[in-house]
């Protein structure tokens, strides 16, 4: 067994507007992988990397439904090395809206994986807020937010 997260919202535009968000690199940047940004569309069977650095391997893209990512869930000690995967849910509503659920499964269970998860589980829940604030009103809420985008600040890497 291991360790999981899921999360979940509405973000009041139709289905396409928000997959798109998720799956465009020049929206997602606009959001979420702000530093460095995305560097390509989630395609199937590619690896993109997101805020410069972290490859992202897509694994399933269901256009308008369901996108499944994996990434390291490992941290530099953890031998061997081992990834998590992420499947995103979109669910158009009858009032137009959009249910988004992310969900982030197989850390392992120690110490490392319970920490991991937790971080994970903070930032895909900030994510999911700033994708909201972003396709209904066009804000970028983490635009200065992390140590790593303020002026004179020394950038942290458990600080993206």
């Amino acid at each position: 067994m291991s360790i999981a997260i899921r999360i979940s919202g509405r973000i009041g535009k139709p289905v396409a507007e928000v997959f798109d968000a998720v799956v465009n690199p020049t929206k997602l940047s606009g959001y979420f992988t702000t530093v460095r940004g995305a560097s390509a569309p989630l395609v199937v069977g590619t690896t993109v990397t997101w805020w410069g650095e972290i490859p992202v391997e897509v694994d399933e893209v269901v256009p308008q439904q369901r996108i499944v990512l994996r990434w390291d869930g490992s941290g530099p000690d953890d031998k061997p090395a081992y990834k998590t995967r992420i499947e995103m849910n979109f669910e158009q509503l009858d009032d137009g809206g959009t249910f988004v659920t992310i969900a982030e499964e197989g850390w392992r269970e120690d110490e490392a994986g319970r920490k991991r998860s937790y971080i994970n589980c903070e930032g895909w829940s900030q994510m999911l807020a700033c994708m909201k604030a972003y396709v209904e009103y066009g804000i970028n809420l983490r635009d200065g937010y992390y140590r790593s985008e303020m002026k004179g600040v020394p950038a942290n890497p458990d600080n993206i």
